[in-house]
């Protein structure tokens, strides 16, 4: 069952208790701040017991702009495990055209600059990428979580596992799960959207309890409350640009379809006129040329002395043809 937009503000704000969302990049932030709550999502993330993730740490990380004018920009959270592994993880709720290509130039830059000038290879650590979106990339099928790594076409064998990408795409979580696996069970934590469902997750696993109790602090601070109110309009603000752009695109892709239409209409028509032109010359041409073709016959019975009424019998032509031809020969004398 879903829930109407007014409801879920209804929620987060009846009796003073309002509760920031997850899936805006800051307060997803906030909630990987805490040790506790970083170590149960990543664990999840790596298919690991929680108890086998030794210490993390994060890693100083700025708002990335990909446009000069980008107001918006896309705010990660990188992190730095014990082992060497650097995992990326970004939340992004609005639709990004380009997303693939700027999410393996980014985890392409990670890895790259793990290497000093002169360090040799074998230094180099994996590196992963998560992308946590809250709308739905890939269309084709219903998967909400995948794993993508660089493998062989035919034989599907992993060629290296020092790069790996996550997809986590909550617009496609169903509602019923038949096997709730930690990473679905963070995805709908993640993804929720009232007070009522992040306190019925809290209840799934221990670290998304701690992840609840940390998300009602950050909700209950108000320096933390201003940045999150700030960010939350932007996001509406480059959603709402975007969505005019799009209707600006449609519209002005119409007016150009129609005039582009009526060009090849007018164009079009003026060819089949020329093609119908030339074929009705032809034959007025053709027509022309049997009339005078019958009037060069009937001069030539005239002359050798056939009355018009004989001529008019034999080639069946009607009197009054022949009397124009023969009106034209006298003249001519």
């Amino acid at each position: 069952m879903k829930i109407s937009e007014s409801s879920q503000t209804e929620n987060r704000y009846t009796d003073n208790r309002f509760i920031m969302l997850p899936t805006v990049d800051v307060c997803f932030k906030g909630l990987m701040n805490n040790p506790i709550v970083r170590k149960g999502f990543i664990a999840a993330l790596l298919k690991a017991d929680p108890e086998t993730i030794a210490e993390t740490t994060l890693l100083p990380t700025i708002l990335h702009q990909d446009y000069p004018d980008d107001k918006l920009g896309i705010l990660d959270v990188r992190v730095l495990m014990e082992n060497g592994t650097q995992i990326d993880m970004e939340m992004q709720v609005a639709y990004f055209e380009y997303w693939d290509a700027r999410v393996l130039f980014y985890l392409s830059r990670i890895f790259t600059d793990q290497l000093r000038k002169g360090e040799s290879y074998e230094n180099l650590k994996k590196c992963i990428h998560v992308s946590i979106l809250d709308f739905i990339h890939f269309k084709e099928d219903d998967k909400c979580h995948r794993t993508i790594c660089f493998c062989d076409e035919k034989t599907g064998r992993k060629y290296t596992d020092l790069m790996e990408i996550q997809i986590l795409e909550l617009r496609k979580l169903p509602e019923n799960l038949k096997n709730d696996s930690d990473i679905l069970n963070w995805m709908r934590f993640l993804g929720g959207k009232t007070r009522r469902e992040f306190e019925a997750m809290a209840k799934t696993d221990a670290y998304i309890n701690e992840a609840y109790k940390e998300l009602e602090k950050l909700s209950a601070d108000e320096r933390a409350k201003l940045e999150y109110e700030a960010r939350e309009k932007a996001i509406r603000d480059h959603n709402a640009l975007v969505n005019s752009a799009i209707r600006q695109g449609l519209r002005q892709g119409i007016e150009q379809g129609i005039e582009q239409g009526i060009e090849q209409g007018i164009e079009q028509g003026r060819k089949q006129g020329i093609e119908q032109g030339i074929e009705q010359g032809i034959e007025q041409g053709r027509e022309q040329g049997r009339e005078e073709e019958k009037k060069l016959l009937i001069r030539k019975m005239l002359e050798n002395g056939a009355e018009p009424e004989l001529i008019s019998r034999l080639t069946g032509l009607s009197p009054d043809i022949i009397k124009s031809v023969e009106t034209s020969v006298n003249n001519e004398i």
